[in-house]
């Protein structure tokens, strides 16, 4: 897949010169993302979840929990729509109008199921466990026949979606530009910090090289 069909549920219609519909676009934005929100409705109830995920070819993995409203909601066949945003920078503008943020969201629109089979569970937890850390999975214990058994992992097939991305200078012009005041953009990249290690740990096992260079 390169291209999600232009329609009238993914298209980006404020700024629609800032919509992208490519997945040489969208793919990267979702894989560099920790963090994506799931929304959908029940009973005439929206409803939004944060949770982890990770992207396996063009279906978007999300960790689930037993019992609750969205997997009841996905596994009755229903959609759901995810959100996820990179915020790159604030906009400072010489006018309160033009400022803006420096950013790149996309928004999915999706059908999964709930993955059964212990096999193809447990590709898709090592898939969620390296999106977070590459290279953790070897590292750390992985999940016993019970632990498999009590987690949920939901795959998503991405139907449609689009990107949204905001770059560059203000948008001032004209006599604004000659407006006394500081405009540019404050870079808001994320800085990782030097590790924490647990208090609970006797042993000073060394800082993996992946995470002491950890970044995104």
């Amino acid at each position: 897949m390169s291209d999600f069909e232009l329609s009238g549920r993914n298209q980006v219609r404020r700024y629609a010169k800032r919509g992208v519909y490519d997945t040489a676009t969208i793919y990267p934005i979702i894989d560099e993302a920790l963090v994506c929100h799931v929304s959908f409705a029940m009973d005439g109830q929206p409803y939004v979840i944060p949770t982890i995920h990770a992207r396996m070819g063009d279906e978007l993995l999300i960790h689930g929990l037993k019992g609750g409203r969205m997997l009841e909601h996905v596994n009755a066949g229903n959609p759901v729509c995810v959100a996820i945003t990179l915020l790159d920078g604030l906009v400072m503008a010489r006018t309160v109008f033009n400022h803006s943020m420096n950013y790149r969201s996309v928004v999915l629109f999706c059908r999964g199921v709930t993955i059964e089979d212990p096999a193809q569970k447990l590709a898709a937890l090592e898939r969620l466990t390296e999106h977070i850390a590459p290279g953790r999975w070897a590292e750390a214990r992985q999940p016993n026949a019970k632990e498999l058994k009590v987690t949920t992992v939901i795959a998503l097939q991405i139907e449609s979606a689009s990107a949204k991305v905001r770059q560059g200078a203000p948008g001032d012009d004209g006599e604004d530009l000659d407006f006394p005041v500081w405009a540019g953009v404050i870079p808001l990249p994320v800085t990782p910090q030097p590790g924490i290690r647990d208090p609970k740990q006797a042993v000073a096992y060394p800082l993996p090289a992946y995470l002491s260079g950890y970044r995104r």
